[in-house]
């Protein structure tokens, strides 16, 4: 029988350092893809809670407007005027064009 010659094949510096960052950027691609998709997802979250906001103060803008028409209007200013002892004449106004 004969026996077989097993030689091993050594590998240089070179490709060990080579196989070293391969296996190294094997491990590290995926979590960096992970920490990235991470990242993302809590930039929509932020975006989301600040589209919720600008909706909250464009419909209190919205109310507050509607009470500033609601007080400017020719009735309420005729009410207060009454309270105060106060007279609407129109011969007064002068109207500039």
């Amino acid at each position: 029988m004969k026996k077989k010659n097993s030689k091993r094949l050594k590998l240089l510096k070179g490709e060990k350092f080579m196989y070293f960052i391969i296996i190294l950027l094997l491990c590290i691609i995926p979590l960096f893809n992970v920490y990235t998709s991470s990242l993302v997802t809590k930039t929509n979250l932020d975006v989301e809670k600040l589209k919720n906001n600008i909706e909250k103060q464009k419909e209190e803008n919205e109310s507050l407007e509607m009470q500033i028409d609601e007080l400017a209007s020719l009735d309420n200013i005729f009410n207060i005027a009454k309270e105060y002892g106060l007279t609407y004449d129109n011969s007064s106004i002068i109207q500039v064009k």
